[in-house]
C-alpha cells in the first residue's frame, strides 16, 4: 500500500457520478463486492444491481434509483478495499451531498441496511418535494462565494428565494431555488463577469429553503436509522467540521437537505488536519477533479473498478 492512513481520507461521490455499468467489473470479480449489491437488492425488493450494471439510463438517473446504486457502489467497493487491505484506517471520511450517508455507513455510524432504507427515503423525499415544490438549480462558473451570495440575495424577490447549494470548488458554484429567482440570478451573473451561468436540467431545487418538507420528513427517518458514534470522523456538509458523535450526525442531517454542500471549505479543512491523499470510493472521479481546484498538490486515487487496486499498490 502506497498510501499512509495518517494522511488519508476516503470521500463519496453524490449525485452526477452515476453511470451505466457502474460496479459491475468489480462484482464479477470480487465476491465481496457481489455480496453488498446482493444484499441490497434483497433490502429493496428489485434488481436495483441489474439498473446498475445494465440501465436503462433514463431509469438509473432518476433520483429514487441514483441515490442507492450511488450509496451501494461506494459500499461494494470499500468492501474490497478492506478485503485487500484490511488494517487500512483512513483519518477522516466525507461525502458530497448524499455521499455524506455513504461515508455514515462506512464510518460504521449507519449499519448497512439501516443506512440504504435511509438512503431510499431521502430520494423518495426529495421527489416529492420537487413534484409539490418544484424550483431549479444553475451552475455558476468562474465567479467567488461572496459574489454569488450577493447575486443569490438581489435575485431573492417576493418571497422567491434562490441560495448558493454547492460550494464545490473556486470558481464553480451551484445555486438553488425557485425557478424565477434561479432565473434572475443567471442573468444577473452573466452581467457580474460568469464564465458561464446556465440552468441545469433538474426539477428538484436541492440544498434549498424548498426542501423544507422533506427536510422534516427525512429527520424523522434519521432516527429511525439510529445513528451511533462513527469509527473515523466523518467531515459534514453543512458546517465542514467533523461528526464525532451520534448527536452530531442528528444535528448536521437535520439541515442538509435546505443547506449548502461546503465542499470546498472541507478539503481546505482535510488540508489543515494534514490530510495529503484522497481515495475516492465507488462511482468515477468527480470529487477528484474538484479536490484538484481546492488542493493541487493532494494525491486522487479512484477505487470503483478492479484495475484501481493497482494504482494503490494493491
Amino acid at each position: 500500500m502506497d498510501l499512509n492512513p495518517k494522511t488519508t481520507a476516503f470521500v463519496f461521490p453524490g449525485q452526477g457520478s452515476q453511470k451505466v455499468g457502474m460496479g459491475r467489473e468489480l462484482a464479477a470479480q470480487y465476491p465481496a463486492a457481489r455480496a453488498i449489491f446482493d444484499q441490497a437488492d434483497q433490502i429493496l425488493g428489485y434488481a436495483l444491481s441489474a439498473l446498475c450494471w445494465e440501465g436503462p439510463e433514463e431509469t438509473l438517473n432518476e433520483t429514487l434509483h441514483t441515490q442507492p446504486a450511488l450509496y451501494v457502489h461506494s459500499l461494494a467497493a470499500l468492501a474490497v478495499f478492506r478485503e485487500r487491505f484490511p488494517v487500512f484506517r483512513p483519518a477522516f471520511m466525507a461525502g458530497h451531498s448524499l455521499g455524506e450517508l455513504s461515508a455514515l455507513a462506512a464510518a460504521g455510524a449507519l449499519a448497512f441496511e439501516a443506512g440504504l432504507r435511509l438512503v431510499r427515503r431521502r430520494g423518495e423525499l426529495m421527489k416529492r418535494a420537487g413534484e409539490t415544490s418544484p424550483g431549479g438549480m444553475a451552475a455558476i462558473l468562474g465567479l467567488d462565494i461572496p459574489q454569488v451570495e450577493n447575486i443569490c440575495a438581489g435575485a431573492s424577490q417576493g418571497g422567491e428565494t434562490v441560495q448558493v447549494a454547492n460550494d464545490n470548488c473556486p470558481g464553480q458554484i451551484v445555486i438553488s431555488g425557485y425557478s424565477a429567482a434561479v432565473a434572475r440570478a443567471v442573468e444577473d451573473a452573466k452581467t457580474a463577469g460568469a464564465r458561464r451561468a446556465v440552468a441545469l436540467p433538474v426539477s428538484v431545487a436541492a440544498h434549498s429553503s424548498l426542501m423544507a418538507s422533506a427536510q422534516t420528513d427525512f429527520t424523522q427517518a434519521v432516527e429511525t436509522a439510529a445513528p451511533q458514534a462513527p469509527a473515523v470522523p466523518v467531515i459534514g456538509n453543512v458546517h465542514a467540521r467533523p461528526l464525532e458523535s451520534a448527536e452530531d450526525i442528528r444535528t448536521d442531517l437535520a439541515a442538509q437537505l435546505t443547506s449548502r454542500v461546503r465542499w470546498t471549505e472541507t478539503i481546505e479543512y482535510l488540508k489543515s488536519q494534514g490530510v495529503k491523499a484522497y481515495v475516492e470510493m465507488g462511482t468515477g472521479s468527480v470529487l477528484g477533479g474538484l479536490i484538484k481546484r481546492i488542493d493541487a498538490d493532494a494525491a486522487r486515487h479512484t477505487f470503483g473498478e478492479p484495475a484501481d487496486a493497482a494504482g494503490l499498490g494493491g
